[in-house]
């Protein structure tokens, strides 16, 4: 009988922390299933409850305490920023899995092109350096941008390294690891400079990382019954690449590739900084233009912030925004967070608003750093992440929010009855 109720409470201790064991038995799992088939159920894990714990006294504390979670559905609300990137390596399948598991709706890939002109998930064209293992591969290393420089300890000279999916081919970027975005700028080994990693951050998930091309995650998205926002990376090579491959040629390819796939354009939301490319899929390829999503994290101005300049970007046919958190909030004479003016002139033109990225910022206890840049005075504690949550839902009106670990958000939405807001 000991051994028995000894066994139960390893199961529910294994069930509640479902960060680690239920994505590993996902990670079992055929993708080639059916999404109904293979579409996981949903765990928020302990943090989402530990965020309120950690709350000041307020009626949305109470009431997110009382909230029952028995049933958690997913969300597209709440949305993946690069699969769950606070404690996976980010763009990998294993970060998408764990962020599907946590009920995000929609899961985003950004897409960078290779030497050979093929479609992949990274963050950044230029950032196999600091997220894949490339620079301790010393064949795929000789090949990058500028490969691996031991720092010079004596000088106090920064090791230099900097390696672009362009550099490689698709086959070798299909070989190497991801591991968590971090180096060490004071390392005089590749594998000291693949160190770094965020103190608030982790590495215990590190030791598995699958790359995906973009045609992967397609696949696996679609496998475990998520949406797609993919994004579209600005080049940090000359465009045409290599004479021939233009930037139309790029933000068109994207987008075949869920034309080939079948998905429904509905259900994909292709995103941008590059105004350009948003009105290339409004003018080009209407049918993914019209949820085509214009990204802003440009400093604010008294003209981009303007109703002219919202009114013109729906005149242009561009449906939704989606600014850095801070330029939708602001602090009111009792320095309480609210909407700011940028928020309100984008509502009135009819813009949809999407915010990015909460949970990206770290330990929140000295105001947040850069994404909480206009709203530093009101936050003083990680609890404070669901406040600023709330506020962009229920009054700045967002349809959805990015997520470095989505069972926030998801959490959030359906405690107040979001489930089933829709983005498009």
């Amino acid at each position: 009988m000991t051994l028995r109720i000894l066994s139960g409470l390893v199961l529910c201790s294994v069930l509640s922390l479902a960060q680690a064991a239920t994505v590993e038995e996902l990670s079992q799992q055929s993708i080639a299933l059916a999404p109904e088939q293979s579409e996981p159920s949903v765990h928020l894990g302990p943090r989402p409850f530990w965020l309120v714990g950690a709350m000041d006294d307020s009626p949305l504390k109470e009431r997110l305490q009382a909230c029952n979670t028995d049933t958690v559905e997913k969300t597209d609300f709440s949305i993946g920023h690069r699969g769950a990137p606070l404690q996976f390596p980010e763009h990998t399948r294993e970060s998408y899995i764990a962020a599907a598991r946590m009920g995000a709706g929609i899961l985003e890939c950004d897409v960078a092109f290779t030497r050979d002109r093929e479609l992949v998930c990274r963050h950044a064209q230029d950032d196999l350096h600091t997220t894949t293992n490339i620079v301790a591969v010393p064949a795929l290393n000789a090949k990058c941008t500028q490969p691996f420089v031991p720092a010079d300890p004596a000088t106090g000279t920064p090791a230099q390294a900097e390696c672009r999916t362009s550099d490689i081919t698709l086959a070798e970027f299909k070989s190497l690891e991801g591991k968590m975005d971090a180096y060490n700028p004071m390392a005089t080994t590749p594998e000291e400079y693949l160190a770094g990693t965020a103190d608030w951050r982790t590495d215990l998930y590190a030791s598995r990382g699958t790359l995906m091309t973009h045609r992967e995650s397609i696949e696996l998205f679609r496998a475990l019954g998520a949406k797609f926002t993919p994004e579209l990376k600005s080049p940090v090579v000359a465009m045409p690449f290599e004479g021939k491959y233009s930037q139309q040629d790029y933000a068109r390819q994207m987008i075949q590739d869920y034309i080939d796939a079948g998905v429904n354009p509905e259900e994909v939301w292709p995103q941008s900084f590059n105004l350009q490319d948003v009105l290339f899929w409004v003018d080009e390829m209407p049918e993914f233009g019209r949820q085509a999503v214009f990204l802003d994290q440009s400093e604010s101005t008294l003209v981009n912030a303007s109703a002219t300049y919202m009114a013109y970007l729906k005149s242009r046919g561009v449906n939704i925004l989606a600014p850095a958190l801070w330029k939708l909030l602001t602090l009111d004479s009792q320095g309480q967070i609210v909407p700011s003016r940028y928020a309100e002139n984008a509502r009135e033109a009819g813009l949809n608003l999407i915010a990015w990225t909460v949970e990206r910022s770290g330990p929140l206890e000295n105001g947040g750093g850069w994404y909480y840049q206009t709203v530093t005075d009101a936050i003083n504690n990680d609890g404070d992440v669901l406040t600023v949550i709330d506020v962009l839902a229920r009054e700045v009106g967002v349809i959805g929010i990015f997520s470095d670990w989505p069972a926030t958000t998801t959490f959030y939405a359906n405690c107040m009855g979001l489930v089933r807001k829709s983005l498009n």
